[in-house]
């Protein structure tokens, strides 16, 4: 486990203060103008696509912290192209607290601060039975799923505090942390997700006279790469099925709902969790 830490970024002239020019008052409230994003697991899949999201809106600048090397090296890349932020990869290990400490002090100082976290780094186990699960593997599972999680929210609610600007924390739980959702066997992730709900809430609550807002997002089935593979073609029908609007998720549709919460649009809202599953866990 460890950090690699890129040197201090120079941040380019991009979109922000411009994003909101010519929009009415509600949607100005939607960007993030001149603000610092910190995006864990964001080097692909869902992560990724909700970096792209903020900095459409106009973010100054972007980290993503993930332990993919090649993959970040690439999202960075893409996001500077495209939408001409400053962004920045930072290699690190979520279990690992001393480098989180260090890479989220080392943004602050590269990028001139941290307004935003989102906490989408995390892993599933999925059909293993109870009785037979690896209990070093159900370690590893918490441990980066929830441990990871609360280090990475730790380190940065310590850099919001010191900069006494506020900010907003976004963890990425799932449906399964409020249902068991069958017939997948997954008892390790499913309370892995209901720890990062409950997690947040504390922290919400701890964190309000800093005006520190954290909220969650719970998605259903998504369409990510890592489900576009044959051999779960038959459990997909299934949870399509029993999904009313009978599809998985895009893996652009949790993007509005990161940017609502990021933003000055969800200024009075903390403590609290959002469901985007299709109408699963209504049923």
């Amino acid at each position: 486990m460890g950090s690699n830490p890129p040197p201090a970024v120079n941040l380019p002239v991009g979109l922000g203060a411009t994003a909101s020019i010519a929009l009415p008052p509600t949607l100005r409230r939607f960007c993030l103008d001149g603000k610092v994003a910190v995006v864990t697991g964001g080097a692909r899949g869902l992560g990724f696509c909700m970096s792209e999201a903020l900095c459409e809106v106009g973010l100054k600048a972007i980290a993503i912290m993930d332990v993919l090397q090649d993959h970040g090296d690439a999202a960075v890349a893409e996001l500077h192209k495209k939408y001409n932020v400053a962004a920045a990869f930072y290699k690190v290990d979520v279990r690992d607290a001393q480098a989180v400490s260090d890479v989220i002090s080392s943004i602050a100082s590269d990028l001139g601060g941290i307004d935003i976290l989102i906490c989408s780094a995390g892993i599933a186990d999925s059909n293993i039975p109870a009785e037979t699960y690896d209990v070093e593997k159900f370690r590893r599972l918490i441990d980066i799923n929830l441990t990871g999680t609360f280090l990475c929210a730790q380190a940065t609610g310590r850099v919001m505090i010191e900069q006494k600007t506020g900010g907003s924390i976004v963890f990425i739980a799932s449906m399964s942390g409020h249902i068991v959702n069958w017939p997948q066997q997954q008892s390790c992730y499913n309370a892995s997700k209901a720890g990062v709900i409950q997690l947040g809430k504390s922290l919400a609550a701890e964190w309000a006279p800093h005006n520190i807002r954290v909220n969650s997002i719970s998605p259903g089935y998504m369409d990510t790469a890592l489900n576009r593979v044959p051999a779960l073609e038959a459990q997909k029908k299934l949870w399509c099925s029993r999904t009313p609007m009978n599809r998985l998720g895009n893996v652009d549709e949790l993007n509005n709902i990161a940017v609502f919460l990021a933003s000055d649009a969800s200024t009075f809202m903390t403590g609290s969790d959002l469901v985007i599953d299709g109408g699963y866990c209504a049923w």
